[in-house]
């Protein structure tokens, strides 16, 4: 070893927070795959009484119970779903959830049918999903609780960053805005700089040191304490110095993570293949093929139908308290631009006068927006009845008629305005590669009051990386975004 493992004192990945962490989800984990293995027990074999008779017909359930839920608890630590990198953040903690669940109930019908045990099919198929859910509802409510907890600072690994001051700075802004993460910077590194180099005031991190030698930034290290260390894109520091740095860390049970100049990339898009000790990354090109449109149209059919046909009544309702409150038309129709640039006309409850785009132009100078969409948080052109509409996005409903017809999308990016196009950079055209959408990223992100920049960030991530799960995701993400509020004048 080139230097002497860290002793305990000295911090490590494995920090208070992530051993509680997993203790807990040790905990629930038991509790819920024992809660649904014993439903599904009581739901198969009735009483105990029952129970006791399926002991001279064949296996004792109550026993395989506890040893399939023994099992299962074990498969998901095998499965690594405890780790502290994939907690609190991303999909990658319940999808190894779910690779556990579904191999451990692959392998035990295959040793069933190999040794021909008579194991009551209906006990396994109540159990599965049972179990799944469970799992997937617990660990949802521990998640809960540890976003909370980062969200007050506490629960995440600390973070010395090491390159060049741009690219510090860069990845110190990107893990502060997202500290559900658990990345929190406490410090930077930046070699080859001047003495007296440091990070802009409103990054506010020291700087541990300029020289790029690995006994330098090691002594830096055990100066910061830190839990990761993390490599920015672009390190001014040599492929030996990175590779002898690597291993101190390992032998002082530090973490080291590599942040590549790729920004916006979603995790199946990206694919690492080591060629000749280096490891290449792949990012695939983003394409809505023929076969996905077909899915994603389908997704949108079902479930506008099915949104419409639940919401009936709350349609009626606002439409005839819309057209008590004030004179004028029920549903208010503007042109708005769909795929491919085509023009169509997007649907929604009136929430104004009925005169508000004659006098818009006369209120445009007191816009409230990011420069490019037209916003005013006392508009007065908005009714008594569209203040409420427009605070829980009631107003919006009757493009679920736009999604039935084709022009939208359930999510999507949001329809802009003719005079918004205009003004697009041409990157930004990109937009309009899918329909726009009745919710989108922007619509969970803060709506109003994100900006030009981030809205059009926003919307280009997501059609650059559309999934159906990502979908169902964001759609179960703008409840909670309507229900708070958050963003919405």
């Amino acid at each position: 070893m080139l230097f002497a493992p860290r002793t305990r004192s000295e911090g490590t990945l494995t920090t208070d927070w992530s051993k509680q962490h997993r203790r807990l989800l040790g905990f629930v984990d038991a509790g819920a795959i024992l809660w649904a293995m014993s439903g599904a027990l009581v739901l198969r074999f009735g009483t105990p009484g029952a129970w006791e008779r399926t002991q001279t017909e064949g296996p004792s359930y109550v026993i395989v119970t506890l040893i399939l839920a023994g099992v299962w608890w074990f498969c998901l630590g095998f499965w690594r779903s405890r780790e502290a990198s994939v907690l609190g953040y991303g999909t990658d903690e319940f999808k190894r959830v779910l690779s556990a669940s579904f191999w451990l109930f692959g392998f035990v019908a295959t040793f069933s049918y190999i040794f021909q045990l008579e194991i009551a099919r209906g006990y396994i198929i109540l159990a599965l999903p049972a179990g799944a859910l469970s799992l997937m509802v617990a660990r949802v409510l521990v998640r809960s609780h540890l976003r909370g907890q980062r969200q007050a600072g506490r629960s995440s690994s600390s973070v010395l960053l090491i390159g060049g001051l741009r690219n510090v700075e860069h990845l110190a802004k990107a893990l502060r805005s997202q500290p559900m993460a658990g990345y929190r910077p406490v410090a930077t590194y930046l070699p080859g700089t001047s003495e007296g180099t440091a990070t802009a005031p409103d990054v506010g991190l020291p700087n541990m040191g300029h020289e790029p030698s690995v006994s330098a930034i090691v002594a830096a290290v055990r100066q910061a304490r830190p839990d990761v260390v993390a490599l920015s894109s672009g390190v001014p520091l040599p492929p030996q110095v990175i590779r002898e740095l690597g291993w101190a860390l390992t032998d002082m049970q530090v973490k080291m993570i590599m942040a590549p100049a790729l920004t916006d990339v979603a995790g199946p898009r990206i694919h690492t293949q080591p060629v000749a000790g280096l490891p290449l990354i792949h990012v695939s090109t983003p394409n809505l093929g023929l076969g996905q449109r077909l899915m994603k149209r389908g997704f949108d059919l079902l479930g506008a139908a099915c949104l419409v046909l639940v919401l009936s009544p709350i349609l009626i309702a606002i439409s005839l308290v819309v057209k008590a409150d004030s004179p004028g038309a029920v549903l208010f129709k503007q042109e708005r631009v769909g795929a491919s640039g085509s023009p169509f006309r997007m649907y929604k409850f009136r929430s104004m006068v009925s005169d508000a785009e004659d006098r818009l132009e006369a209120l445009r100078a007191r816009s409230e927006g990011n420069g490019v969409m037209f916003k005013l948080k006392a508009d007065p052109r908005i009714t008594r009845v569209g203040h409420f509409l427009r605070r829980y996005s009631l107003d919006e409903l009757p493009q679920l008629f736009n999604v039935l017809n084709g022009t939208m999308s359930l999510v999507g990016p949001r329809p802009p305005l003719p005079s918004e196009v205009a003004l697009y950079q041409s990157h930004v055209h990109r937009r309009l590669m899918v329909r726009p959408g009745l919710t989108g990223l922007w619509q969970v992100s803060g709506r109003s009051l994100l900006s030009w920049d981030d809205t059009v960030r926003l919307d280009l991530y997501y059609v650059e990386n559309w999934s159906i799960a990502g979908d169902l995701a964001i759609l179960l993400k703008t409840f909670r975004a309507v229900v708070s509020r958050h963003g919405a004048f």
